[in-house]
């Protein structure tokens, strides 16, 4: 089992002058694309520009020192915009605080108990389908400030925030379009000819600039906000029994969707550099970045995977890449953060328009609904719609649960128990055994479990044959409930005068049957290690 050891410790051990070089300029470069995302997400989440900051540096910067990745870049993201904003709005900032803290603690106990590897369980179809629909949500918060409507109420819900978009477009602001539009074109345009500068800095700075020299009637983040460019303060929240329970649901959400896109990032990350992540030692890291950046003023943080390949792309290769960020990130909120007060509210709007088409993923989208079996297709499109017309924590909740259901019922009708009128040899030369008169035998082939446990046989009561051999080669693993069956079976055997003889069980059942006492019943000479076995001692009977 791999050892819970920072990454960063391995990478100084062979550490050189030309690798710090590296992960300087990477680093420089991933906290210019940073900055603006930060800023955007943090308002897409409903908190103040400088929080995503905050968050960018703190979990930044503790989850590139302590984390299981060598390249992975931390730091507000996406896929938390609504569950933040709904948080917020809910409970406040105390609230959110509070839930980041208990997500943080979920994270580090999920490290430590090893559960790195379990992530990979959840479905391709959920994964993709809440994706998708935090991409819609995101789009549907920004339409506000892209056409520049000015809204009569304050919606929280998705739904509502359309319905109020449309009730009150009359209001739209031309200026506020164009300039979102060619903040958007610039997105769009620019890395076709340019791909050093980050597009988005480009769009930040040609926007403000407009909007400034113009005088544009345009809302900026300084009309709307009070920026602070102070450093990160340390401040407990207000705890109470009330607070954590109501915002215990979303700290499971917040730590099961951090763990799920951190693990993502990371398995990208090993793709483009050959290298090959600890999944526990990253969630622990993750743990105690949410949590100090809650502890800071910060967000929830994951990793993100844009950033990440930026980093890797420029030349990043250990953690050291990673911490330079946030280092380059806190010394820009110090000094330059006023400077934000002049961007126009549309150029955030349209930057969090290009983050939730990025990450819609809507080719595999359709390919996934046109190309897939209905229930997969069926998964994916429920996840899809309660994330947008509901929450995430319903989404992955029901997901989830209809996921499981379509497993079990594949599992159980991938389980098989038919009756052998000649039992097929093991050998090589492929011969037939002859079953006596007086023998029945069960082939099981499959898992079985609680969804197959009710294809286990029943003795007919005008059954004449005095022996039944169950053939388990095929049955890798049993749970309680077929083992309940199995006893049942054994039972009315006993009632009827039948001999039950279980033939070639293997590892994991002969250890279920051991603990629960079923071996014993039945007695150690009734369990033969092959058919022939079985057979053998069936016709001396």
């Amino acid at each position: 089992m791999e050892k819970l050891r920072p990454q960063l410790l391995r990478s100084l051990e062979d550490y050189s002058r030309e690798k710090l070089m590296k992960d300087l300029i990477a680093g420089v470069i991933v906290a210019i694309i940073a900055l603006p995302l930060s800023i955007a997400l943090a308002l897409a989440s409903g908190v103040s520009p400088e929080q995503g900051l905050y968050t960018a540096i703190v979990a930044g910067f503790l989850v590139s020192a302590l984390g299981g990745s060598k390249v992975q870049i931390a730091g507000p993201t996406a896929a938390f915009a609504a569950i933040v904003a709904g948080i917020v709005a809910r409970n406040g900032m105390d609230g959110l605080a509070v839930a980041t803290i208990l997500a943080g603690i979920l994270l580090v106990l999920m490290g430590l108990l090893r559960m790195g590897s379990m992530i990979k369980f959840i479905p391709y179809t959920i994964t993709t389908g809440f994706t998708s629909g935090i991409a819609v949500t995101i789009v549907v918060g920004q339409l506000k400030d892209f056409f520049g409507v000015t809204f009569r109420n304050t919606p929280i819900e998705t739904v509502e925030k359309m319905e109020e978009f449309i009730s009150c477009f009359d209001t739209v602001n031309l200026w506020a379009l164009v300039v979102g539009c060619i903040a958007l074109a610039i997105q769009i345009v620019w890395p076709r000819f340019f791909k050093r500068v980050p597009a988005s800095l480009v769009a930040v700075i040609a926007t403000a600039a407009m909007v400034g020299l113009l005088k544009l009637p345009v809302n900026t983040i300084g009309d709307l906000y009070t920026i602070s460019g102070g450093l990160p303060r340390f401040a407990l929240p207000a705890l109470s029994y009330e607070t954590v329970a109501a915002v215990l649901p979303d700290a499971f959400t917040i730590a099961i969707l951090a763990a799920i896109e951190s693990l993502l990032s990371c398995v990208v990350a090993d793709e483009m550099i050959g290298g090959r992540h600890n999944s526990n030692m990253e969630l622990v890291a993750q743990g105690i970045g949410n949590t100090a950046s809650a502890l800071f003023g910060g967000i929830p943080a994951t990793g993100a995977i844009a950033r990440t390949a930026a980093n890797i792309k420029n030349g990043g290769n250990s953690p050291v890449a990673g911490m330079v960020h946030a280092v380059v990130v806190l010394v820009t909120l110090v000094f330059l953060m006023p400077l934000a007060a002049l961007i126009p509210m549309p150029c955030i709007a349209a930057i969090l328009l290009m983050v939730a088409y990025n990450m819609s993923g809507w080719r595999t989208f359709l390919q996934v609904v046109r190309r897939s079996p209905k229930s997969d297709a069926a998964v994916l499109l429920l996840t899809f719609f309660l994330t947008v017309i509901f929450d995430l924590v319903v989404a992955i909740g029901v997901g989830l649960s209809l996921a499981c259901l379509l497993f079990m019922t594949r599992m159980a009708n991938v389980a098989v128990i038919k009756e052998w009128k000649y039992v097929e040899d093991e050998d090589a030369q492929g011969r037939f055994r002859h079953v006596p008169e007086h023998v029945m035998v069960y082939e099981i082939d499959g898992p079985m479990f609680f969804g197959a446990a009710d294809q286990i046989p029943h003795i007919d009561p005008r059954e004449t044959r005095r022996v039944m051999i169950l053939r388990m080669r095929s049955v890798p693993a049993l749970d309680i409930t077929a083992l309940n069956s199995l006893a049942r079976l054994w039972k009315e055997c006993q009632r009827h005068r039948v001999q039950l003889i279980l033939s070639h069980v293997n590892e994991q059942p002969l250890s279920v049957m051991r603990k629960s006492g079923f071996y014993e019943a039945v007695g150690e000479e009734w369990f033969c290690p092959n058919i022939d076995t079985a057979l053998e001692l069936a016709s001396k009977l």
